[in-house]
């Protein structure tokens, strides 16, 4: 822990029946670890955006697949894209900051000293889009909806709160029910408050595309069910002039309109009919953008630095199939991706193979545990795996020649020690049933990815089919865990705390809600994110997401693919954006139209006032 303030300790020592709440003092922004923020109370902005960046426009977008629900808190339904627009949250954090945040719905956040509560006092001024309050009643009504009625994952995020409270209409105080979770009043800084007077008379539970009411920057003013959506800038805003959002929304109309097929929104990209476009495709960004619009400068391609930890993108083992919970049989599959020949051959050699459920940051595990880690890992000898305390971990690495026999090897055996063999050209267990392996896809592009790796598994026998379904399918596939394998990936902070209960634990491993795909139920890994979660010091918690890092890299839960540490963009040049990208994001919520710029496609302007079709 870090060391206490010398008032506490003399409070401690002479003020005995002082309570420590009486020891707070109401801030402008919210640490992790209770170090100074970047920015101080009368800051004016953030350094990542243009103050005064010029507002209008249209900023044309894409989407994936199709949308059916305009209520992204709960479980059912696919919901539109950019809906967190429409609504503020409590405070917002910096984008060039590990964890810092600065209030927003709250001008000031004040923590108790053993982090035990946090209270926040409500901006007056604050108000939804009909002019109604926004109200502590507002939070506690949105804190209890979202733990009785919305996603799973939201009663293990706020798993820790005790009681939250209306002290009075401006002041709302969140209780713990320990101490020792110093994340918690962060990520109750996240809440997006939703209208008590609204959601009153609706239910919550349906996903619907009824227009909801929110208090942020943008209004959703016109739904063409499963096609677009339209978001038009409140120019009422009432936190328009807020330091926190100087700089920021500066598009009057932002559109998605959606693609079921990533080639053909591709296309549509390169005949200018939408403004931005996030390439996820290593060989598209290599040799699918030799246009007259890129070399003439009119549509760009930029790389900009991505400060954020990957995570890990995988192939996911649902261990919830039989014959996924041996170990062996997941390094067997693990070994048989050819990752060196499918970077060059597929990628341009644009990639580097992930070795890290925390990769590119300090907290990924490397080499041997230290002293720190093993202090962590030692209590759990005998429950984790014994190569945690022995072994490096490393992916095996090939010649790049597509011959991988050495892998083939050490996967036959490995396979055949977990009771599998060759008959008849097919890998068969002792009843002589075949292994067969279902892939669940959404998107066709990454076919290509598993056809190589498909015949490598043939190679000994074993039968991959590919099974490409719709969006709304496959999401319902997810949860309910209707699948072998998917790929999939679990995004890290630079902070990782609550969230990692919904990734790894036992309790999420049956919630259709949570990221726990791989159905991982694991005391021993339960243990670590609990003590992941309460670690007290920046080094306490990089020791921690190491060793949590060992663990799940030696139970081969995935077969790691690759990352890359820069986002990809290509966008039309009627688009600027500030001169500093922020480090930990895009920042596109921080670009605008050039007032003097044209669009290739000219942007028709559509009647503003909010409509939907197919509404109920």
């Amino acid at each position: 822990m870090m060391p206490l303030p010398s008032f506490r300790i003399l409070a401690g020592l002479f003020l005995a029946g002082l309570s420590l709440q009486a020891l707070a003092e109401p801030q402008h922004a919210l640490t992790l670890y209770n170090e100074a923020p970047k920015y101080p109370a009368n800051f004016k902005h953030f350094d990542y955006v243009n103050p005064d960046a010029p507002k209008g426009g249209t900023f044309r977008q894409n989407g994936f697949g199709s949308f059916d629900s305009l209520n992204p808190f709960i479980n059912k339904g696919v919901s539109a894209d950019n809906l967190d627009l429409i609504y503020d949250t409590l405070a917002r954090a910096s984008l060039d900051e590990p964890f810092t945040e600065y209030g927003l719905l709250a001008k000031q956040i004040e923590k108790a000293p053993d982090n035990s509560w946090v209270r926040f006092y409500l901006r007056p001024e604050a108000r939804f889009h009909d002019g109604h309050p926004v109200r502590a009643d507002d939070v506690v009504f949105t804190f209890n909806m979202l733990i009785k009625n919305g996603a799973p994952m939201y009663r293990g995020y706020y798993a820790d709160v005790a009681e939250v409270v209306a002290e009075n209409p401006l002041r709302v105080l969140f209780k713990f029910k320990h101490n020792n979770n110093r994340e918690l009043p962060l990520i109750l800084g996240q809440i997006a408050v939703l209208p008590k007077h609204w959601w009153e008379s609706r239910d919550f539970t349906k996903g619907n595309l009824e227009i909801p009411l929110g208090s942020g920057p943008y209004k959703i003013a016109e739904v063409k069910p499963g096609r677009s959506i339209r978001y038009v800038r409140d120019k009422d805003y009432w936190g328009k002039d807020l330091p926190v959002n100087r700089g920021f929304y500066n598009f009057d109309q932002m559109t998605v309109d959606y693609y079921r097929d990533n080639t053909v929104a591709l296309q549509a990209l390169k005949a200018g009919q939408f403004d931005y476009w996030l390439e996820s495709s290593a060989k598209n960004w290599a040799t699918a953008y030799d246009t007259p619009a890129v070399r003439e400068g009119r549509l760009i391609r930029e790389e900009i630095p991505n400060g954020l930890p990957t995570g890990m993108q995988g192939f996911v083992f649902n261990l919830r199939r039989p014959v996924f919970q041996d170990v062996r049989v997941r390094e067997a599959l693990s070994l048989l991706l050819d990752f060196e020949w499918t970077n060059k051959q597929l990628f341009n050699g644009a990639y580097t193979r992930t070795g890290s459920y925390f990769e590119n940051s300090e907290m990924a595990a490397r080499g041997l545990p230290d002293a720190a880690e093993l202090k962590i890992l030692e209590p759990l000898r005998g429950k984790v795996p014994e190569q945690v305390f022995s072994q490096a971990f490393a992916n095996p690495v090939t010649d790049g020649s597509g011959m991988i026999r050495e892998q083939q090897r050490k996967a036959y055996k490995l396979l055949q020690e977990a009771g599998w063999s060759i008959k008849d050209d097919k890998m068969v267990d002792a009843q002589g049933k075949p292994l067969k392996i279902e892939f669940l896809l959404a998107q066709t592009e990454f076919e290509r990815v598993l056809l190589p790796y498909k015949r490598n598994l043939a190679d000994l026998g074993i039968e991959l089919t590919l099974r490409r379904v719709d969006v709304a399918e496959y999401i319902n596939r997810l949860r309910s865990r209707d699948f072998d394998m998917i790929v999939s990936g679990f995004p890290q902070s630079n902070s990782p705390g609550n969230e990692q209960r919904e990734y790894w634990q036992s309790a999420s491993a049956d919630n259709p809600g949570s990221r726990n795909f791989m159905g991982l139920k694991d005391p021993a890994v339960d243990s670590l994110v609990e003590s992941l979660i309460n670690a007290d010091s920046r080094q306490d918690l990089i020791a921690h997401t190491r060793a949590l890092d060992r663990v799940l890299l030696w139970g081969y839960y995935v077969v790691p693919n690759w990352h890359i540490k820069t986002w990809r963009v290509a966008y039309w040049n009627h688009i600027g954006h500030p001169q500093t990208p922020p480090k930990f994001d895009i920042g596109v919520n921080t670009w605008w139209i050039k007032p003097d710029a044209q669009p290739v496609v000219p942007v028709t302007a559509p009647n503003e006032t909010a409509s939907t079709s197919g509404a109920h």
